[in-house]
């Protein structure tokens, strides 16, 4: 009990301080002399305090520019592992130029004697199997920033390049069966030969595209509604057109 009253005496006499501090700092801030000083410390209290939101701005600011930076980096490295693959799968019938063994020891060259540089082979023509699809090209930046704000709304450059992307693999494992010898097919490639087939139409003959199902056949995208926002800026930047019929819509690669 006597420790009990000994707390409630310790807290009434920590509330009556405290009351004595703040009538003697109101009462401070009363005397013409310290009020200026009070005052000017106000004042100074509300620039540090726009000083604190606008270093909360920038920090903000420096926070979204390097997650773009991150983005646009992620985009380049994927697209340097495009170029460097397509270098090391050139196709066989483009030419090739072999320089002669005078041309590579130079020190050895005579000045009157033209550099000969072999011819190439004649290479044999490529077999009617095979067969170049044709593939969506990338977003570039500056069509990026041509997009209208309303319709990219928050989408990146990167995650636009990154659905193409996914849209070629569709063309391509399409358009890979399309070619294919009916021979080699099983049943199940069979099946969507003949559906391809199907869905072809006048206005698609001698066109690439692709339909939903191909989408979710090929590529792990889902045709949801970010999905349909990409596919209209796509048709704002000519990358694809749309064929309606038969319940179908066709994205043709343009």
């Amino acid at each position: 009990m006597t420790s009990e009253l000994e707390q409630l005496y310790s807290h009434v006499n920590e509330k009556i301080g405290n009351i004595k501090k703040t009538l003697s700092l109101r009462n401070l801030g009363q005397e013409p002399t310290l009020k200026t000083i009070l005052n000017k410390i106000g004042e100074e209290i509300i620039i540090v305090n726009e000083l604190l939101n606008k270093f909360e701005m920038e920090i903000q600011y420096q926070e979204q520019t390097n997650s773009s930076l991150k983005e646009l980096f992620e985009s380049l490295e994927e697209d340097y592992k495009d170029v460097e693959h397509m270098n090391e799968n050139i196709p066989p019938h483009l030419p090739q130029v072999t320089v002669s063994q005078n041309l590579v020891s130079g020190s050895d060259l005579d000045v009157e004697e033209p550099v000969k540089v072999e011819e190439p082979e004649p290479k044999k023509k490529p077999p009617k199997e095979q067969n170049i699809v044709k593939e969506m090209l990338f977003i570039s930046t500056d069509e990026f920033n041509g997009i209208p704000s309303y319709m990219k709304s928050r989408l990146t450059y990167s995650q636009i390049n990154d659905v193409i992307k996914e849209i070629n693999k569709a063309v391509v494992s399409k358009y890979r069966i399309v070619h294919q010898s009916k021979k080699s097919m099983n049943s199940i490639t069979r099946n969507l030969y003949q559906r391809f087939i199907n869905e072809e139409t006048k206005d698609t003959k001698g066109h690439y595209f692709i339909v939903e199902a191909d989408i979710k056949e090929f590529t792990t995208l889902k045709a949801d509604k970010r999905f349909h926002v990409i596919l209209n800026i796509l048709r704002h930047c000519r990358r694809l057109s749309e064929v309606r019929g038969g319940g179908l819509t066709r994205y043709v690669i343009t």
